[in-house]
Order: C-alpha cells, then sequence, then structure tokens
C-alpha cells in the first residue's frame, strides 16, 4: 500500500511540474493537496525524504506535507509513536543541514511545532531548548541547521497553524521563557563564526521577548547588544541589526518591563546609537532600502518614546528634529513612516489624561502650555517643510513638491486651525504650482484636507476663491483630478458653508454642468455625489423658503431625466437599463440624506411620490434599480421623519404589494427604517400591523432550509433586522402575534448561515427576543416568551453550542456568546439542563473530561452574572479546542448535528 502511494505521489508530482497539459496539472495539484489529509501521508512523505534518490521538488513537497502533518495533525498519531518521529525529524535535520534551504526550513518548523505538542518531560532532556544546547556542543558540524530551529522555535509559538490546546500553547511559552537564558547563551556563543552571524542577529531578535528574566542594565551590556548596535553601522546586517534594535526598543516600553527608571540603562544604549545614524538618512551612496530601515528605527523610537518626548527635555528635543530630518526626505514611502509619530506627540501633547501627571489642576495649564510652546516651532517647521518644498521646486520638478504635499495632509489634523504663518504662503502658492496631472490631484486632495483650515482663515486673507478655482481646474482635467476635487469641493462646502452664501448661482452652476456631463468636467456620475452633498449641505443653512427653492434647482436635473423615461411609455422605461436610472435616483438619496431641513425635504417627497411610484411599479423586479429606489426612500424617511405623514401610507402600501409579487430584500430594509420612525406612533399602528403581517409571512415561506438563508442571506439579513426593529419600536403589534413565533423557528433554521451580516442580524434578534422580558416595559411579554423559549430550549441550546465550537466561523464568537448568556441569565437552571445535555454529545477525542466540565461551568458562571468578555474570552478557548483541527471539527459537528436539528425545527413549524 506505502509503496503505492509513495509511486502515485511522485507520478503526481512530475505530472505538476512537467506534464504541458493545465487540465492534468491542476488535477495533480488537487489530488497532492486531497493525499496530504490522509493518514499514509505521513509515511510518504518521511519514507521519500529520507530517499536519497528523491529529487528537489519531491524533498520541497515532502517536507511541506510533513511539516504541515505534525503541525495539524499530530493526534492521529499513537502516543508511542511521537519517539520515532522525534529521531526521524533528527536525522533529517542533520540530512539537510546544509540544505536546501527551503526543505531545512520546514524540517525545523516541523520539530518546532512538535515541541508545542508535547510536554518538556517527554521532550527529554529538559525541554527542546536544553536538548538543542547538549546537540550543538556534541555535534558542532550541524550547528546551521540547529541554529536555524533555534530561531523558529520562539516564532512558531504564536503560529495557530499548530493544532495544540490553549493550555499546551501557553505552557510551551513558559517553557521557553524559562530557557531564554540557554536559547541567548547559545546565540552568543555563535557569535564567533562570522558566516553565522546574520543568523544569530535573526535569532536573538525572535527570543527578545521571552527574556523577561534578563534586566535592561544586562541586555546593555550585552554581546548580542553589542553585536546589534555595531552592525547598525557597519551596513553588513543593516536589517537584521534594525530588526533587533526595534525589539529592544518595545522591549523597554512593553508591558511588564516594569519602571521606565529600570529601562533607563538599556534607553540610553539605543538612543545614542541610533541618532548617530542621522548621517546616513541623506547619504546619496546609500542604498534606498538601507535608508528605509534606518527611518523605521527613527519612526520606532518616536512612537515607542513618545510619552519621554513629550516632556520637552533638551534630548527630546534633539530625537524630534532628527525625526523631522526623515519627514523631510523627498521620497514618500521613507518620511511617510514618520506620520503617526507626529500624530501620536500631538495627541499626546492636548489630551486630558497626560494632564494626571502635572499634579494639581493649578499647574495642569501652565505645564502644558509650557510643552506647547516647545513644540509649537517643530510643527511650524513641519508644515514649513512643505512650503520650502513648493517655493523651491515649482519650476522644476514637481514629484518632490507632489510627496511634500503629501506629508502635509497626513499632518492636517495636527495643525492649529489658527495658524497664520506658514499655511497662508502655502495656500496662495498652490495656483501657481506646475499644471501637472498627477500634482494637480494631489494639490486638491491637500486643499480638502485643510477645509477647516480655510473656513477659519481671516476673511482680508481672500484664500477660498483662488482654490475654488483650482477646484474647478481639478474637475475638468481628468477623472482623477475630478475625484479628488469633487471629494475637496465636498469638504470645502461642508466646513465652510457659511462662506458660500452669496455665491449660491456659482456652486449651482458648478452643480449643473458637472451633473448634465456638458461643459467640459470630467467627473463620473460615482464622483458626482459628493457635489450633490456639497450643495445639499449649503442648502440646509438656508432658510426654509430660501430651502425649498434650492431643493427644487438641485432635484430638477436628477428628476427630469428620471420623468422623461416614464413619458416615453411604460415599455421603455422597463426596457432601459438599470444604471440608466439608478445615477440619478443615488443622486436623489444624497440629497434627502444631506439637506436636514425636514418639511421642505418632505415637500419635495411628496412633490415626487408621483415619479419614484412609476419606477416602483415598473421595475419592481429590478434589485438593482429597487435597491437604489429603497434607499433614497430611506433617506427621506430618516430625514423627514413624522412630516412625512403625507406619504407615508402610500409609501407601505406600495412595499407590501410589491413583496409579495418580487420579494426585493430592500422593501425589508426600507420597512425597518419606518418601524424605527413610526413604530410607536398610535396612530401609525393599522398599517403598520398589516406590513409586518404580510412582510413576515411571506419571508418565513422563503427561509425554511439553511439551505435557503445560504440562497437568500439578503432577506435574512433585513427579515431579521426588521424583525429586532420591530421588537425595539412596536413589540405589541409583533410578540403577542403568531408571525413572531415563527419567525423564532425560522431564526433556528438560520443561525448557521456563514454570511456574516445575515448571522449577525439573526443571532442579535434572538437576543433580543430573549431579553425583552428583562428590559424596561418588557416584562408584559416575559409569558409569551418564555412559553416560545422553553418549548425549543434543548434545540436551540443545542445549535448554539454547535455554532460556538465550529458551525460557524470564530468571527462570530462575540455574538454568539451573548446568545448564550442572555439564555443562561434568562432561564438558569433549564439552560443549564440544556447545556450539560449538548456538551455531554461532544466525543472525548475533541474534549477531555476535565474540557468538558470547564465548558459547562462557563455557562453556569454566565448564569451567576459573569461579564460579557470573561465569557466570551473563556469561550473562546474551547472554541479552539474544538477547532483545532480539521479531524476534531468534523467529529463535534457529527455529534452535534446543527443542521439536522434545523430541518426538524421548519418540520414541527409546518
Amino acid at each position: 500500500m506505502e509503496a503505492q502511494a509513495t509511486a502515485t505521489v511522485k507520478e503526481a508530482l512530475a505530472a505538476l511540474y512537467h506534464h504541458p497539459d493545465d487540465a492534468i496539472r491542476t488535477a495533480a495539484d488537487r489530488w497532492l493537496q486531497e493525499f496530504q489529509h490522509t493518514l499514509d501521508a505521513w509515511q510518504v512523505a518521511d519514507s521519500l525524504l529520507h530517499d536519497e534518490s528523491s529529487n528537489l521538488e519531491t524533498l520541497i513537497f515532502c517536507s511541506q506535507t510533513l511539516r504541515s502533518k505534525v503541525q495539524r495533525d499530530f493526534e492521529e498519531l499513537p502516543s508511542e509513536a511521537f519517539r520515532s518521529l522525534q529521531d526521524s525529524l533528527y536525522v533529517l535535520l542533520k540530512k539537510f543541514n546544509k540544505g536546501p534551504q527551503k526543505v531545512r526550513t520546514q524540517i525545523c518548523i516541523a520539530i518546532a511545532a512538535l515541541a508545542v505538542h508535547v510536554p518538556v518531560e517527554d521532550w527529554g532532556a529538559g525541554g527542546i531548548v536544553n536538548w538543542l544546547s547538549d546537540e550543538m556542543k556534541t555535534h558542532p558540524e550541524f550547528i546551521p541547521g540547529f541554529l536555524e530551529l533555534l530561531i523558529v522555535l520562539p516564532q512558531e509559538t504564536s503560529s495557530y497553524k499548530i493544532a495544540a490546546r490553549p493550555e499546551r500553547r501557553r505552557q510551551f511559552e513558559i517553557d521557553l521563557c524559562s530557557s531564554a537564558n540557554v536559547a541567548i547563551d547559545l546565540l552568543t556563543a555563535c557569535m564567533a563564526i562570522d558566516q553565522l552571524k546574520e543568523q544569530v542577529l535573526e535569532g536573538f531578535s525572535s527570543w527578545l521577548r521571552f527574556c523577561h528574566g534578563i534586566s535592561a542594565s544586562e541586555l546593555a551590556s550585552h554581546p548580542l547588544v553589542h553585536l546589534a548596535l555595531s552592525s547598525l553601522n557597519s551596513g553588513q546586517f543593516l536589517e537584521a541589526a534594525v530588526n533587533v534594535t526595534s525589539e529592544l526598543i518595545h522591549a523597554t516600553v512593553s508591558h511588564g518591563a516594569g519602571t521606565m527608571a529600570e529601562q533607563v540603562p538599556l534607553i540610553q544604549i539605543l538612543v545614542p546609537h541610533i541618532m548617530g545614524l542621522k548621517e546616513q538618512l541623506k547619504d546619496p551612496s546609500k542604498d534606498e532600502e538601507d535608508v528605509k530601515a534606518i527611518a523605521r528605527l527613527y519612526a520606532d523610537m518616536g512612537e515607542s518614546y513618545v510619552d519621554l518626548i513629550a516632556t520637552g527635555s533638551d534630548d527630546s528635543i534633539q530625537i524630534v528634529n532628527a525625526l523631522l530630518e526623515v519627514t523631510s526626505l523627498l521620497e514618500f514611502a521613507i518620511s511617510s513612516m514618520t506620520f503617526n509619530f507626529w500624530h501620536c506627540l500631538k495627541r499626546n501633547l492636548i489630551r486630558r489624561d497626560s494632564d494626571v501627571s502635572y499634579g494639581l489642576d493649578v499647574t495642569v495649564e501652565i505645564e502644558k502650555n509650557r510643552r506647547l510652546q516647545i513644540f509649537r516651532p517643530k510643527f511650524e517647521t513641519l508644515v514649513s517643510l512643505a512650503y520650502g518644498s513648493c517655493n523651491n521646486e515649482q519650476n522644476s520638478k514637481w514629484q518632490p513638491v507632489e510627496a511634500t504635499l503629501f506629508c502635509i495632509q497626513a499632518i492636517a489634523r495636527s495643525v492649529s486651525i489658527e495658524e497664520r504663518e506658514i499655511l497662508p504662503q502655502i495656500m496662495s502658492l498652490l495656483p501657481c504650482l506646475p499644471q501637472h496631472e498627477q500634482l494637480l490631484q494631489t494639490v486638491c486632495l491637500t486643499i480638502g484636507a485643510f477645509s477647516k483650515w480655510i473656513d477659519a482663515a481671516p476673511a482680508e486673507l481672500s484664500i477660498l476663491p483662488p482654490l475654488v478655482d483650482i477646484l474647478n481646474k481639478g474637475m475638468s482635467t481628468s477623472e482623477d483630478t475630478a475625484a479628488a476635487a469633487s471629494m475637496a469641493f465636498k469638504y470645502i462646502c461642508e466646513d465652510c458653508r457659511t462662506k458660500f452664501s452669496g455665491s449660491l448661482d456659482g456652486l449651482f452652476q458648478i452643480y449643473h454642468i458637472a451633473i448634465s456631463g456638458v461643459g467640459g468636467y470630467k467627473v463620473s456620475s460615482e464622483d458626482s455625489l459628493h457635489l450633490v452633498e456639497a450643495l445639499s449641505v449649503i442648502i440646509t443653512t438656508l432658510p426654509p423658503e430660501s430651502a425649498s427653492r434650492a431643493l427644487e434647482l438641485i432635484c430638477q436635473p436628477v428628476i427630469n431625466p428620471l420623468q422623461e423615461f416614464i413619458q416615453q411609455g411604460d415599455q421603455v422605461l422597463q426596457r432601459v437599463p438599470a444604471r440608466h436610472l439608478t445615477v440619478h435616483i443615488d443622486r436623489l438619496s444624497s440629497i434627502f440624506s444631506n439637506v436636514k431641513q425636514p418639511e421642505v425635504v418632505a415637500e419635495a417627497v411628496y412633490r415626487y411620490w408621483p415619479t419614484l411610484k412609476s419606477i416602483f411599479d415598473q421595475r419592481a423586479w429590478d434589485t438593482r434599480t429597487m435597491e437604489s429606489i429603497c434607499r433614497s426612500c430611506k433617506f427621506a424617511v430618516r430625514t423627514c421623519g413624522r412630516f412625512m405623514g403625507m406619504t407615508i401610507g402610500a409609501m407601505l402600501e406600495e412595499i407590501q404589494t410589491l413583496y409579495q409579487q418580487h420579494k426585493q430584500s430592500c422593501f425589508l430594509y426600507l420597512s425597518s427604517e419606518v418601524i424605527k420612525i413610526f413604530g410607536s406612533d398610535p396612530s401609525c399602528a393599522g398599517y403598520l400591523t398589516s406590513l409586518i403581517q404580510i412582510l413576515f409571512s411571506h419571508t418565513v415561506q422563503l427561509l425554511r432550509t439553511i439551505q435557503d438563508f445560504t440562497a437568500r442571506p439578503d432577506i435574512a439579513d433585513d427579515c431579521y433586522l426588521l424583525a429586532s426593529r420591530c421588537i425595539r419600536y412596536c413589540p405589541d403589534l409583533f410578540i403577542p402575534t403568531e408571525t413572531f413565533q415563527r419567525l423564532v423557528d425560522c431564526a433556528m433554521a438560520g443561525i448557521t448561515i456563514h454570511h456574516r451580516e445575515a448571522c449577525k442580524s439573526i443571532l442579535s434578534f434572538l437576543s433580543d427576543v430573549i431579553d425583552l422580558p428583562n428590559s424596561s416595559g418588557g416584562g408584559q411579554y416575559r409569558e409569551v416568551i418564555n412559553t416560545i423559549i422553553l418549548q425549543r430550549g434543548t434545540t436551540l441550546t443545542r445549535i448554539m453550542i454547535a455554532a460556538l465550537t465550529g458551525a460557524l466561523p470564530s468571527g462570530r464568537l462575540e455574538e454568539v456568546s451573548y446568545v448564550l448568556l442572555s439564555l443562561s441569565r434568562a432561564f438558569g437552571e433549564d439552560m443549564l439542563n440544556w447545556a450539560r445535555e449538548s456538551i455531554n454529545l461532544i466525543p472525548p477525542q475533541a474534549l477531555t473530561d476535565a474540557e468538558r466540565l470547564r465548558f459547562f461551568n462557563i455557562i453556569s458562571d454566565a448564569t451567576s452574572g459573569s461579564s460579557l468578555h470573561n465569557i466570551t474570552d473563556r469561550f473562546g478557548e474551547i472554541s479552539d479546542i474544538c477547532r483545532r483541527n480539521k479531524t476534531v471539527q468534523d467529529l463535534v459537528q457529527s455529534a452535534l448535528r446543527p443542521q439536522d436539528l434545523t430541518v426538524t425545527v421548519v418540520r414541527q413549524q409546518m
């Protein structure tokens, strides 16, 4: 059997790498991937790796296979197989000591994974690090392979490809911490071998986070630290040296590193060495990657020590000056590395919680002002970098100007709106820059970034008109510049809206040119929405009469094309491509969303309802158009609220009629908005009850099985969003009905849908149902809800436990945990019985008796009041255990059978 499998693997590899037919290569690849999941893969991969005749392709595949089997499927092996596997991997490590590199790396990862799986006492020699120490001393000829294994070990502790239980993973980290001194001694010994120095630095970088037992003063004088810092200047192993130095910086500020005073000896060694690299930043002979590495080091230093830097000491100012030099570099990929530092420094200087360290309130403002005065010139210098670059380069290359403008955009939020020295000069310079398309795009984005400053600028500077001219130029140059210009125009109108009160005619002219597509603008339909929004926010500032007229003016270019389609007859309206309708309807959505004058917008909705109704009636089959028009109506409802009384009845009648015929999910989300606004209004109870009954009764017929949910995730998502809204805003119209009970059964059928939003909506609905009796005013529904849940508790709990242990992606952990927490708090002893029954179904190969007890205790603690955060973290560990590999996950799901249970639920409902 093994011989046949070995031969087939060789044939498949030959086909994969050498057969001319793509279909055969694809089939070979598929077969090899499936083979890696079989039990035979252990023996075949091991055998071929030991076979001297195996070629490189075979060695690489088999080393990857063996590595993945150890990581993922170690539990497949009987316990007595560990020793022979350990011995085989050891022989292979020595065999591939000198390469091939790819094969040796895979063997090292496999050995590291094996060490994660087994306790120290099983490995022998006091654990793998002590074992490595003995082997390196006994067999120095194999040091390259042993050294790579030493490097890989700490890296693999965070690899979740290894299917180890959480407690075993934690113990392995503890073991490594206790062995860190041994590892550091081994790395120190390997320093003597010149050709291994780069690997030594790489290993030191990996092991630093485990060196809790080595004090900062010890590290400051350690030979490995000296090697790393000296290598910063030699350039021979710069990247590795930078990685070590960055890890050392992080070590001085990491959680558990002790007080800052304890870290001072190491900081006093690190900072001067890093500061000594400043001259290399502008050395033209330096490789660009080396400059990037040094810049990254400065950025790490700045971000890590920002609290110290913010004190404004002389030493901290030197660091800030060095970071200014990095920011001044013309290569954006380099200068941008410092942007987060400037942002962090600005936040540190102005945040309230930083004042605590200053002392009494009397001294707080004094100290804050002192610091701000110290750093104000530095931020002004930061801004002046942009001005200097723009001013010096405007007649030659445009690229440095663009890079500098990128820099200034990044610090826009850090610049005071009261700045009056540098920014006025920069803004006056923008119209004079070279008319290059890419530079114009960046100029437009810069204008948008400083919209708040532009609004605060003194009127006598007359900054705004020339900037609007630039945006006009941007909209007519290219699609890319038009996109940047229209976005900037939106920001300008939002923040400078009061400055445009006397310029409405000019704004409407820009708007009409852009919307009509006539006049030379290159604004795409998508980007035109920015202009719609821009005009809308300005209309909001107008008096009602003026706003009504202005609203009509911006709606006309939108409504007129739609009315033209309608006037051509039903057949034309039905055949027109959806995009020809939605481009205008989406603009209407933006208007309804951004004109914050409810009565004015309600009048417009009433005026244009016949147009919208015609589109509803003739295009109800068209999902794209319906989504667009429902979005428009949703924003109308949200903006107008109860001022839409004249239109809302007709709109709801339209929705419920069309949903019965076409089952468009967007009708459900529009209804959700209506329920949110009108649900608590007694005068609306009649038609809302009819709406709820019709929409839900038709939806549950569509969603009978998990396959139905998977096929219609949008329906599921919007249905349960609407249901949750009904619970919050009109429970009296919803909870007592038979439809509510049917929706609970339907939800149980769909819990395990993998569509993220649909799943979240279903789980939120279930938790809302369970929590309602304990909410304010929800007690009157306790009997109804308790009856429904008690009848379904066993099944619901089992489905939720299946969801937690693998039926749903781990990303749903918090939502699943909350439903289980809600069940525990609401149903106490009943929930414990339901949970015990489900947990006991999980086989011992997946959960040990101790783990099952721990699982049950989590639910018991939830019943007695543990927090969601605590419960979610603990559930997370159980979830990881049950998902640690595919075999275990399949075992758990086969035992719990959530899909079969949902079928049973639906049959009971029917």
